[in-house]
Order: structure tokens, then C-alpha cells, then sequence
């Protein structure tokens, strides 16, 4: 039941997103699709008392559980994000308004960004921790919590992960193509060998 919710969760997220999208900027209500966005939150609720129910219920912790657990952290950090990238594209297309600025590609402000996203991802396994360590409170001795205690592992070292990805585009920042260092430099037939561009010679520079 578990995993069939997720499924329902994850399908229910597009479709409230591509509604509210829609009602926003075809149909030109605004408000109502920003309430329909709003429900987003609604889903991950829902999935978190249904998970609730089922371990009260006497349902022995599993696998299920936990990428319960997993999904909400991920959409808790992520969602909103994800919601306003996909808004500013709708509205560019769909509304006439300017093409969203994309992330930078290069330097600092590249690795800055990479930084930002890693703390999401921290933000999302410290909820999903969170959220396994009370499952792990709620059963208590009374069942195997060797599932969810693999679930926050498992959380953590993505998050360790993407902190070492992230991590790269400091230590060795990515250069624009324009840099100076990767660029070739200019050619100029009185310093720089070409074979495409013809040197007078000597003797005719002494007729001249």
C-alpha cells in the first residue's frame, strides 16, 4: 500500500503542477493555480499519516518505509524548487514574459551554485533522518528497525556524495571558454607563425 502511494504521490505532483501551470497562464487565473499549487504540500502529508497508520496498525517496518521517508525529504527540499524552475519556463512560453536567467556554467559563481544545491540535499536527508529516527521511536523493541536505520545511511551518504561533487567545482573551478589561459591566443603574422597568412619577404621590403 505504501509503494502504491508513493506512485499516487509522485503522479499527483505533475498533475497539480501542470493544472496549476495551466489555469495560470491559459486560462489566465491566477489565483487558482497558485491554490493549486499550494496542494502540493497536501501529498506529502498524506503519504506521512498513511505511513503513520500503517506502522501503527502492527505493520512490521520495511523497505517501504523508508523510501517513504526518502521522498518526503526529497520533495521537501526540492519541491518548491522544482515548482518555481517550471514556472518561470511556463510563463516565458506561455505568457510572452523573458526566458529565465539559467544557472551559471562557469567559476565561482558555478561551484556557488552547486553549493546551494547540496544544501538542499543535506536539508533533504536531515528530514528523511528525522522522519526514520521517530519511525524508529514508534516501534521501539517491539519490532526490526534494521530497515529504517539502512534508510538513514543510505540518506546520509548521498548527501555525502553530492557534497563531494559539489565540492569539485571549487577545488578546480570550471573556466568559461573565454578565460585567459584556455583561450588560443590572437594571430598576428609579425609574431605568431601562420601558414595562412603570407609574410613579405625580404627583398621585397627593400624595394619598397
Amino acid at each position: 500500500m505504501i509503494v502504491a502511494l508513493i506512485v499516487v504521490c509522485e503522479v499527483g505532483f505533475w498533475v497539480l503542477l501542470a493544472l496549476g501551470l495551466a489555469v495560470r497562464y491559459l486560462l489566465g487565473r491566477r489565483r487558482l493555480g497558485v491554490a493549486l499549487l499550494l496542494c502540493e504540500p497536501v501529498l506529502e502529508l498524506v503519504l506521512f499519516v498513511a505511513t503513520a497508520v500503517d506502522l501503527r496498525n502492527g505493520a512490521e517496518p520495511g523497505w517501504e518505509h523508508g523510501l517513504a521517508a526518502l521522498y518526503i525529504g526529497f520533495t521537501v527540499a526540492y519541491g518548491h524548487y522544482t515548482i518555481r524552475w517550471l514556472d518561470g519556463h511556463a510563463a516565458h512560453r506561455l505568457a510572452g514574459a523573458p526566458r529565465p536567467v539559467g544557472p551559471p556554467r562557469h567559476g565561482l559563481a558555478r561551484a556557488a551554485h552547486e553549493g546551494r544545491l547540496w544544501l538542499r540535499t543535506v536539508l533533504a536527508a536531515a528530514v528523511a533522518c528525522a522522519l526514520l529516527q521517530g519511525a524508529v521511536w514508534y516501534v521501539g523493541d517491539g519490532g526490526d528497525t534494521s530497515s529504517l536505520r539502512s534508510f538513514q545511511w543510505t540518506a546520509l551518504r548521498v548527501a555525502g556524495i553530492h557534497g563531494v561533487i559539489a565540492l569539485t567545482y571549487l577545488v578546480w573551478p570550471k573556466r568559461a571558454p573565454g578565460d585567459a589561459g584556455s583561450a588560443l591566443p590572437a594571430r598576428d603574422p609579425e609574431h605568431v607563425p601562420d601558414p595562412g597568412v603570407r609574410r613579405p619577404r625580404e627583398d621585397e621590403q627593400q624595394v619598397r
